[in-house]
């Protein structure tokens, strides 16, 4: 169901025309001068804290969200009440898109507070009139029991907690879950087919980050060919990780998003760390607007081991071609030596001998990877599940 037509089916003359105006509104400037302006970065956010950013007074916002801080101060965004609706606009579009509507269960387990994971999604599904049972995270034992009890046919979630939910529903359960909204971290084509084959559903991804809104940035359809950007609100690039030069449509770059209505913290050009590519071709289920891939990975979450590049998705895709290995992993880094050794620890997905696996993994994985690496397979249950994202990196270099 495509929610607002008149926006996210706009032909793309009219859309860009749009996009213009509210560009020039908002910071002074065209389309044509767009990539001669500097990067906004986080770091920018960060020395500018808590509010130095801020374009209005403290007075006209009525919601503060915030990052959680692990690299050094938390990154501060503040809302008014017309973002706080924008956001609650684009989240709707996104359950819609879920096929949402008035009356359907809408069971939220991502979190609520700082964090702007539940809130939006919350907004946007109650806006469209669904039934909304906002579990936030946590108790998994309980989801399934309020998922089973409640009737909610929308799942929305991390990627991960999608996994740990699916580990608590006994064979036969009474789940009437048809479609799941997973975003926040970044998931391969292969965990999809591993929730949808866990939970019986059709999973679709959803993009945000909080400097920008939060979720709902962008969201798939059910065509599922890539996750329509709310381009009436937002311009989106992708740009050259290192130069910051812009891309070819199709070529794998960073994401850089312009705010075009924000109102509170309006932002220019901001590099999101995000790898993905782009796409304007018309999607067939009727929408104009730009698709961005699922992420790749991000420009920080890249390992360099001896010498080689490597993305945690890219060893997630080795692993769960893997018929009898679990989707839960970890990459465990170290340097008892002069070299950096990579060791990638994964379940089994059934108990008993699992030893006679791990020859075949460390020979894919490094076919894949150009990088030789131990594999340890563990018995089932052994790593840590997440309520929220996976820890998938342990490095202790």
């Amino acid at each position: 169901m495509i929610l607002q037509p008149e926006c996210e089916a706009l032909p793309r003359e009219e859309l860009e025309r749009l996009q213009s105006e509210r560009l020039q509104a908002r910071f002074g400037i065209g389309p044509d001068e767009l990539e001669d302006q500097p990067f906004a970065t986080k770091t920018m956010l960060r020395d500018a804290y808590p509010f130095g950013l801020l374009r209005v007074p403290l007075e006209r916002c009525v919601r503060i969200h915030a990052s959680s801080g692990t690299r050094g101060k938390p990154t501060i965004v503040a809302y008014t009440r017309a973002d706080v609706d924008l956001w609650a606009e684009c989240c709707a579009r996104a359950v819609a898109a879920a096929g949402g509507k008035e009356g359907t269960v809408v069971h939220i387990a991502y979190g609520y507070g700082l964090f702007t994971g539940g809130l939006g999604l919350h907004y946007g599904a109650e806006r469209l009139g669904c039934t909304v049972v906002p579990a936030s995270g946590g108790n998994t034992a309980r989801q399934v029991q309020l998922l089973e009890d409640l009737g909610a046919e929308i799942l929305c979630c991390t990627p991960s907690y999608a996994l740990a939910i699916a580990d608590h529903v006994e064979d036969g359960g009474r789940l009437r879950l048809r479609a799941g909204i997973h975003g926040a971290e970044p998931w391969t084509e292969a965990l999809r087919a591993e929730i949808e084959r866990a939970l019986g559903i059709t999973a679709l991804d959803i993009y945000g980050l909080s400097e920008i809104l939060g979720p709902g940035v962008s969201f798939e359809c059910h065509d599922r060919s890539g996750a329509h950007v709310n381009e009436d609100h937002f311009l989106i690039e992708a740009v050259d990780p290192g130069t910051g030069a812009p891309v070819e449509e199709g070529e794998l770059g960073e994401l850089v998003f312009t705010t075009l209505t924000k109102e509170a913290l309006p932002l220019l050009r901001y590099r999101t760390g995000d790898l993905a590519t782009l796409s304007r071709e018309p999607c067939a289920c009727g929408r104009t607007t730009a698709r961005m891939s699922r992420i790749r990975g991000r420009v920080d979450d890249m390992l360099v081991v001896r010498g080689v590049n490597l993305f945690p998705s890219e060893v997630e895709r080795v692993l769960l071609a893997v018929p009898e290995l679990a989707p839960h992993y970890q990459l465990v880094l170290e340097r008892p030596g002069r070299l950096d050794e990579l060791t990638v620890e994964v379940e089994a997905r059934t108990s008993g001998p699992a030893e006679g696996l791990r020859p075949d993994v460390e020979a894919g994985l490094a076919r894949e990877l150009n990088l030789t690496c131990r594999v340890r397979v563990l018995p089932p249950g052994s790593i840590a599940r997440s309520e929220g994202k996976a820890l998938r990196v342990i490095d202790r270099r």
